[in-house]
């Protein structure tokens, strides 16, 4: 789930969004939320008395789970500075100046 909410929201919001402030917080907070709903669900299958396979094993810490979640978290923050270099490579910012025109034209 949070590689799924990586993928489809962290390139965009870095894309469309025109600061970077605001792109990876928007990020953070979608990831998050995906990060809480899927540790939970995968607790209560662990915690579940007829889990045939769960995804953590009683006792033991998950480590890997952690290793592998931040890592998708550092990747989206790659794709969001990826969508931010793309948007402004195409020139589609609109500096600060051009803003002031458009706002006294329209």
């Amino acid at each position: 789930m949070i590689a799924v909410v990586t993928v489809l929201a962290a390139f965009a919001l870095g894309y469309f969004l025109r600061s970077h402030l605001a792109a990876n917080t928007a990020y953070a907070i979608a990831y998050l939320w995906a990060f809480v709903f899927q540790t939970l669900y995968l607790l209560l299958d662990a915690l579940s008395p007829n889990a045939s396979a769960p995804a953590f094993e009683a006792g033991e810490f998950p480590l890997s789970y952690g290793v592998l979640t931040l890592g998708v978290f550092a990747a989206g923050f790659g794709l969001v500075a990826l969508g931010r270099y793309v948007a402004v490579r195409r020139g589609r910012t609109v500096s600060s100046r051009q803003r002031s025109k458009v706002a006294f034209t329209d």
